[in-house]
This record gives C-alpha cells, structure tokens and sequence, in this order.
C-alpha cells in the first residue's frame, strides 16, 4: 500500500490545505446513522483482536459505545478498549471522562491503559521509530498509534479519527446572547494575527500566501451540514491521515477502520439532516444515538489539550542543538526559525518541521533501525490491563 505522504510545502508551512473533487455519491445502506455506524464497526468486531482508540472524547466514547452494543448483539467478543495516560500534561488529562464512560459500558475488565511522559515527543522513542521507519507523515502526532497498531496485530483498530471535521466542522453555532456575541468579538480580534506573525518562520511572501490560502479554505467551508459532510471527507487532511494509519496497521497485519468517515455513515447523516446550517456537534450526536447509548457517552466535556504530550524534553533539545541546516530555504528562514526555536515552547506549526529535520539528522542506517518497527518494548510504553 503506498502511503500518501505530506509534500515539503505542508511541512514547511504547517499546514496540509486541499480538497479532493466531489465523487458520486454513494448509496446509504441504512437511513439511520445509528444503524449505519453499527454497520461500520462490525467488519472490525469480526477481526479480533477488535482494539479501539480511546481518549475520553466525544468521538471515540461513541465509537466505544457503538462497538460494544454491536458486539453483544452479535454475539461476538467485547472490543478492546485502549488509553493513553500522560504525565506532566494537565491539559491533556480526560481520565475522568474515561472512568464514567468505561463504567457506563461495563468493560473496564478489558481496558488497556499505556502510560507515558517524555515517548510521545515528537522526536521521542516512539516517534524515532515510526520515522524511521515510514519518515514523515501526517498528522504529526500519528505515532500515537504506533503502540495500538502493534497492540492490534492480526487483527483491528478503531478510531473516532474525522470525528472534529464530519461532526463538528470549522464554523462556529451562532451566539445565542449579546453578552456572547460581544465575547467572540473581542477573542477574534485579540487572537487575529498577521501573516509574518502567523507564520513567523516562513519567507514574508510565503507567509502572506499560506495565510491567505489558510483563510479561503476556511471560508470555503460549505454551510449546509450534508455539503460540509462532503467535503470534510474529501480534504487532504484526512486523506493523508486515512493513508498513513492504514498502513501503519497493515504492516501488523491490521485493519484500520474510521467509522465516523464510512461512507455509509456520512450518507445517512446528510440523509436526515444534512438541508441544516450551523448544527453544532452536541445537537447532532443527541440526535444520532437519541437514548439508545448511555448518556455518558454524548455529555458535553471540555475537550483536552496535548501539546505539552507532544512538545517534551527530546524536542526541546533537539531545537536548541539545530544547526540551521536542512530545511526548504525557498520556504523556510533558517535565522527566523532557530529564534523563534530559541524560545519555549515552540510554535505548533513547526512541529513536521521538528521532525523532518531531526530525521534528517538522524537518519534510520545511522540510528541502525532498519526495516519495520518492532513490537511495543519497557522503554516505549507501559502498559497496565485493568481487571
């Protein structure tokens, strides 16, 4: 399977923009979006081991959720869920979140739980391996599964990958009260940036053009749920998102399924709401699962934060050794990067570029990783079973 990859143009700029063209739609087996999701995780139930990619969040609770209704209809074996458990990253803690849903579901017996501090850098052990072996991809926080995908061997894993785009998308709902209205006004215009601030490591003109380009992909986003739908799912985004987790699992003798990008979920979903504007993610989840899955499962939450998982002590060191060497100098101002990489913590933005460099400083016949990653060792994860 060929990976589809990120082009020096996305990682330099930190941004990956494009939509692929529309496709002829395809017909909805079921005009339920429950009943099509449910359809969706089976082929992944029949492979087991069945893991899914749990987080806590709305998207992946329902993805649980689904899996294990599906699962006990079927006859068929609980899926697997399994979590990530940070230390040091406050921001990025859901655990209880977790602890409802897992309690609500009733599998906490099967709940895996991988611990980490400073693996999941972006340049840490976990990442050097998924590097080394694939280079760089997207997203850039992708080996995050590295461990799942090799947890999953044989059989399959299930994500809420697309669930920001599909069930939410960009566009904010419209303020219900002044007194919020009045608020968003003045967070646009205090967070409202320049391109050279924006984009502060870039050449000025190529700056100027990713955010402009930036700002019109943003504002081409359709308004009406079914067209958003649409063309969420064609984005290069999550087709290179799609591309790489399919392959990283593939290569353990995995299936990687998204069933919230299944194309006979995003039917049924345009099919029974698809002619509304501005429906946030809470309004349409209550409508998709109605009472047939726990309430746990949809409850509004905040949604986590993970740069500090990513952004830790080998980055850190990484960015303050560069030389200033590597990068695409038609895109990249080496000056402006090592100082805006002189501070701490560095912009998201050059997070690919973190790792296209340090891959390029150290690169796998070097390091002596060759051919595919290996299984999960001690000094990658940890990981605690619960019973």
């Amino acid at each position: 399977m060929t990976v589809l990859r990120p082009t020096s143009f996305d990682i330099s700029t930190g941004t990956v923009l494009g939509v692929a063209p529309p496709r002829r739609p395809t017909p909805t087996g079921s005009p339920d979006p429950l009943d099509a999701l449910d359809a969706a995780v089976l082929p992944g139930l029949t492979r087991p081991p069945c893991l899914v990619s749990f987080s806590g969040g709305l998207d992946s609770s329902l993805v649980l959720a689904v899996a294990v209704r599906a699962a006990r209809r079927e006859g068929l074996p609980d899926p697997v869920p399994v979590t990530w458990r940070f230390a040091g990253a406050p921001r990025a803690d859901e655990s209880d979140w977790q602890e409802r849903v897992i309690r609500a579901l009733g599998v906490d017996g099967s709940w895996q739980i991988l611990r980490a501090d400073d693996e999941l850098d972006l340049v840490g052990p976990v990442a050097r391996r998924l590097l080394h072996r694939y280079g760089v991809v997207h997203p850039v926080n992708l080996h995050l599964h590295l461990p799942l995908a090799e947890l999953a061997g044989g059989g399959s894993l299930l994500t809420g990958g697309g669930g920001d785009q599909i069930l939410a998308g960009w566009r904010r709902p419209p303020a219900t009260s002044l007194r919020a209205r009045l608020w968003w006004l003045r967070h646009d215009l205090r967070t409202r940036r320049g391109p050279v601030e924006q984009f502060g490591w870039l050449r000025p003109a190529v700056a100027r053009d990713v955010q402009r380009a930036h700002r019109a992909e943003e504002r081409a986003e359709p308004r009406l749920l079914r067209h958003r739908i649409a063309w969420h799912a064609r984005r290069r985004d999550l087709l290179l998102t799609c591309s790489a987790l399919s392959r990283m699992a593939g290569d353990h003798q995995a299936a990687a399924i998204q069933p919230l990008l299944d194309e006979g979920f995003l039917a049924a979903l345009a099919h029974c709401g698809g002619d509304r504007r501005a429906v946030g993610r809470d309004a349409l989840l209550a409508e998709i699962v109605g009472d047939a899955l726990p309430a746990e499962v949809i409850a509004p939450r905040r949604k986590a934060r993970f740069r500090e998982v990513f952004l830790r002590e080998p980055t850190r060191e990484f960015v303050r050794s560069w030389d200033g060497t590597g990068a695409d100098t038609d895109l990249v101002d080496p000056e402006r990067l090592r100082d805006l990489w002189s501070r701490w913590p560095i912009p998201g933005g050059t997070a690919s570029l973190v790792q296209q460099l340090w891959l390029a400083a150290y690169p796998a016949e070097r390091a002596g990783e060759v051919g595919p990653a290996g299984p999960p060792t001690g000094s990658d994860t940890g990981v605690e079973v619960r019973h």
